[in-house]
């Protein structure tokens, strides 16, 4: 009798359980099976079902057409969302910016239908090979103090009565804000700038934008939050507001959740506007999008995915992105356990901040994006501008490192253009973009070659996990002040990485790297290789010259 056994009693065995069946469980499970995993996966509602989510991104449409849906999710007719029109900001006039200005190879997104667009997935993990159980609930992890705690599976109890365990080498949460693991492991950790609330409700007949703008997402700024409106097949829309979470409990109580959503609607003249003689289609629901985030996302056997591990303000759309990329990435990591078993706990690492720093990023832009809303002036918005100020330190640096100088998203441009962006946030950028600048300027060719490059304190060439072509891999990564994180390189850089001792001059570096190259023109390339390659770290500041 195994281990498990004594402890839980018999049960089913498969290689990995997933909590879950929304676009985050559908696309752990349907990597895994095609990574030769049986997998089951449990689903406590019958598909389809209702969602609210509405608006991807163009991020994820690679991950669709991975998996081989790109084709149906075209078919289903769902409108193609090329941007963002918005009143928020410096003026209350409606400005737009689209996704082609920042993504040309992914140039829309979609507005979709949840209940159809989460069931193509679902049913797209069934033909993978997934043992689909809907009707399902996970309702515990299962643990073995003998084995320090490793979670070996979940109990589950059906709705037709049938109750038992699973055990599995891997238990993948995706759950959503049940977080059946985080929960049970007491992993989360609320978020106070973001203590918020949606309201919302479905309308036909709506009123589109003015075209090229009738199929993007539409979010209004008014003096208790802000609104969303997002156009849908056959007319039907999506709106809903976004406000404090204790007022509007306080509301609601006060005058019932459909009295305070048309309330709100009301004090939001633009989208009262595009609802103008539009029809309701079902009475408005309440979601508490408190903000959190999980003190752990990866262990001994399990992983979170999507919202179980985190929740960002939905302002830019990101919950279907973060729990499709970090789905992506945790089938990744449990392939790559399975093939090497160095790369478990590193890879785990990896994911874990891969994750972070993504959720990271969508949280700090929408933090910036509160803060430089100037148009209104309400409790609302002065609550969170004054939060904001208190924000962590090394989340709001990494925050600015990735927008001085780099190809922004689409957001990260907008706000910086429309938004009154705190002074302090605008320096920061500045500085680093002049600074980089500077650098650039006074590193010529012969200037490089004459210098005796050293490191920077801190920068050093470190074997790491990376999450590349879809897997974990063994990769050499260079650590630096401005990437703490690791970036990838190759043999080359890391071969001149290793020379660097701040005594040899780069023309002597550049000969002796290249000095069994055969053909001087070859030796050539590769010394001017070289000073570029130098001439980037360091405007990066991982070298000085």
């Amino acid at each position: 009798m195994s281990n498990f056994e004594r402890v839980h009693g018999r049960s089913e065995r498969v290689d990995a359980v997933v909590i879950g069946g929304g676009p985050g469980g559908s696309v752990a499970a349907t990597l895994l099976a095609r990574g030769g995993c049986r997998v089951a996966l449990l689903e406590r509602e019958s598909f389809p079902r209702d969602h609210v989510g509405e608006s991807l991104l163009p991020a994820s449409i690679p991950v669709l057409e991975s998996l081989g849906v790109l084709a149906q999710v075209e078919r289903a007719g769902f409108p193609k969302k090329w941007g963002a029109t918005m009143v928020w900001g410096r003026e209350r006039a409606p400005w737009s910016w689209r996704f082609q200005e920042t993504n040309r190879s992914y140039p829309h997104a979609y507005q979709v239908w949840r209940p159809t667009f989460d069931k193509i997935l679902l049913d797209n993990a069934r033909a993978a090979g997934v043992d689909v159980r809907e009707e399902y609930a996970a309702t515990a992890p299962l643990t073995t103090a003998e084995d320090g705690g490793r979670v070996e599976g979940v109990r589950f109890r059906a709705s037709n009565g049938r109750s038992g365990a699973l055990e599995a080498e891997w238990v993948v949460d995706a759950s959503g804000q049940a977080a059946v693991l985080g929960r049970a492991m007491r992993l989360r950790r609320w978020d106070d700038y973001f203590r918020n609330m949606a309201v919302y409700a479905y309308f036909d007949g709506a009123r589109r934008l003015p075209s090229p703008n009738e199929t993007n997402i539409f979010i209004e700024s008014y003096e208790h939050g802000w609104a969303w409106n997002i156009p849908l097949s056959e007319g039907a829309a999506s709106v809903g507001v976004v406000v404090d979470s204790e007022r509007g409990q306080r509301g609601i109580s006060s005058c019932g959740v459909n009295g305070y959503y048309m309330r709100q609607i009301e004090a939001a003249a633009h989208t009262k506007e595009m609802l103008d003689g539009a029809r309701m289609l079902r009475a408005p629901q309440v979601v508490k999008d408190w903000s959190y985030t999980s003190s752990k996302m990866a262990g001994d056997g399990w992983l979170l995915v999507g919202d179980a591990a985190c929740f960002v303000d939905p302002l830019f759309s990101s919950g279907v992105h973060l729990a499709m990329m970090s789905a992506v990435m945790g089938a990744a990591y449990i392939d790559a356990a399975g093939r090497d078993a160095s790369l478990r706990a590193p890879a785990a690492r990896v994911y874990e901040r891969m994750f972070r720093s993504e959720y990271s990023h969508f949280r700090e832009l929408a933090r910036l994006f509160y803060a430089s809303n100037r148009a209104v002036e309400s409790y609302f918005w002065e609550a969170r501008r004054l939060l904001g100020a208190s924000e962590d330190e090394d989340s709001r640096k990494a925050f600015i490192r990735a927008v001085a100088g780099q190809a922004p998203r689409g957001y990260e441009r907008a706000v910086l253009d429309r938004g009154h962006v705190p002074d302090s946030a605008r320096e920061a950028i500045r500085e680093i973009e002049a600074d980089r600048r500077a650098r650039a300027d006074a590193l010529g060719f012969e200037s490089i070659m004459s210098a005796k490059p050293s490191m920077a304190a801190g920068a050093r060439i470190e074997r790491m996990p990376i999450f590349a072509d879809g897997e974990f891999q063994w990769s050499e990564a260079l650590i630096s002040p401005q990437r703490p994180e690791g970036v990838p390189v190759s043999r080359m850089v890391a071969a001149l990485v290793s020379e660097i001792d701040g005594r040899t001059a780069a023309r002597d570096l550049a000969a002796r790297l290249s000095g069994g190259i055969a053909s001087a023109e070859e030796r050539r390339a590769a010394s001017r290789m070289i000073v570029e390659t130098l001439r980037i770290l360091a405007v990066e500041g991982a070298v000085t010259l």
